[in-house]
Parts: C-alpha cells; structure tokens; sequence
C-alpha cells in the first residue's frame, strides 16, 4: 500500500491574513472563522504565523508583521503523515503550513487531520495475531488472502461506532486511502473483525465491496465473536448504532472530571 502523504489529509482552502494587515484584521478573522491562528503571506509567499495568543494586549492597529511568529516549521504536500504526525506531537504545534518548492501556501496540516489519518490503522501484525489467537482457542489452521467482501453481507460484531471517525473513514475511501479491513469467512459466513467504520462508511457511499484481508477456515463452528454479536442482536450493519462524538464515554468522563464555570 502506498504511503499516506500530508497532501491526502490537508485542508486546502485555508484562511491567512496580510503581513501588511493589522491586529484588527486578524480579531475580525477569529470572529468570522473562530480559528486561531493564521498563515501570514506577503503576495503568495508565506512569510510567517499569528496566532490568538501573539495578539493578547496588543494595539488593534499593529501591523501584522511586526509581531508575527517568523521561525516556522513546514510541510512538504509529499511530506509522509507519520513524519508529519512527529513533527507536530514533538514540537506541541497544532498546525502546520504547507508549502510548495516556491515557499507558497498549498494547505494546512492539523494535529486532527494527524489523528485522524492514523485510527483503524491496520497492520500484519494486528492480522497474524488474530489468526494466532484462533489456532489457539479452536486448534483450527486458517488461510490468508486479500480480496473483496460484500458489503451487504458483513455481519458486525461491534455495537457502536463514532460519527467524526466515520466522516474520517468516508473521506479516505473517497480519495482511495482506505485500509483493508479484517474479516473472518467461514461457510455461508462473513464475519466482521476489525474495520466497523469503514464498512459502514463504505454502506453510505452506496459501495458494494469493499477490500478485506480474509481469514478463512473451513470447520463449520461458531467464534466467540459470533456469539457475541448475537447477544447484543448484531446481525447486518443496520444494527450498527452511530454515536455523536459527544457522547463518546471518554469524553463524558472528563466533563465530569473538569470543572465548569
């Protein structure tokens, strides 16, 4: 699979302001955008950066350029986004230019579009301890290989998904970054493992098929994952629930733990 690059998951259309611009511009620009903080160019070259925290008891009429931040730290389009994932967690910068080789502005990297390019990475050893697992519990030898799987006869075995994972999902199968997912055939059977998003990302784009790393095994006996699943009525991906972000359980557990003015 090809590597995942920074221009796959930048954002291209992105806000800057005027290095000959002022404070007040850029108050106007938090207002209207409620971002914070913004690429400075001079024509189409980026010269810098201002963020809400450089303009904090500053003169609305200072210019742009007199307290912007000129020391940046870019991206390359073709940059890898797991190098571009190190620069932005080591260096604690929530975003990053992206320039071309004439240093002018193509995009803008978030430590979110990081985030969200790396959840359901899917990886051989993720694949192979499965299978691992099942020689273990069921003394049984599976195959491996890759193909498509229908998407309509996918029975899940995961209750909820989250619905800002899953615009994250529809987005890389729209550009044809989507990872394979995990699924376990066995007669008559096409059993979900690992990719839950995915699939129903790809159910909402109308996709038929969808690319799988299968695990196939011939005995006719029912997986633990099967059982599961029938427990919490888990038969087509219909049954799946998809959850508002808000409602993650992590998140409710620290607006419990923060406390609120």
């Amino acid at each position: 699979m090809e590597k995942k690059r920074v221009s796959d998951y930048m954002t291209y259309d992105v806000v800057t302001v005027e290095a000959e611009g002022t404070v007040k511009d850029v108050i106007a620009h938090i207002r209207s955008t409620h971002h914070d903080g913004f690429p400075v160019i001079r024509g189409k070259k980026v010269v810098g950066y201002i963020a809400a925290r450089d303009i904090i008891g500053v003169h609305p009429s200072t210019k742009i350029g007199e307290i912007m931040s000129r020391h940046l730290i870019v991206a390359d389009p073709e940059m890898c986004i797991t190098d571009a994932a190190r620069v932005i967690f080591r260096s604690g910068i929530q975003k990053l230019p992206v320039i071309d080789e004439k240093n002018e502005l193509v995009g803008i990297i978030s430590n979110a579009d990081v985030i969200r390019s790396q959840i359901e990475h899917v990886s051989p050893e993720k694949v192979f301890n499965f299978m691992t697992t099942l020689k273990k519990l069921y003394g049984i030898e599976p195959t491996l290989e890759r193909g498509m799987v229908p998407v309509d006869k996918l029975r899940p075995t995961q209750a909820k998904i989250y619905q800002d994972e899953l615009e994250g999902r529809m987005y890389e199968i729209k550009k044809g970054l989507a990872e394979p997912v995990i699924v376990v055939r066995r007669p008559g059977k096409w059993i979900m493992v690992d990719g839950h998003h995915r699939a129903i990302a790809a159910k909402r784009l109308g996709i038929k098929n969808l690319d799988a790393y299968i695990i196939t095994f011939t005995e006719d006996m029912e997986l633990g994952l099967e059982r599961t699943a029938q427990s919490m009525k888990l038969f087509t991906l219909d049954d799946i629930q998809v959850m508002d972000y808000a409602r993650h359980p992590l998140v409710a557990i620290t607006h419990r733990l923060v406390p609120h003015d």
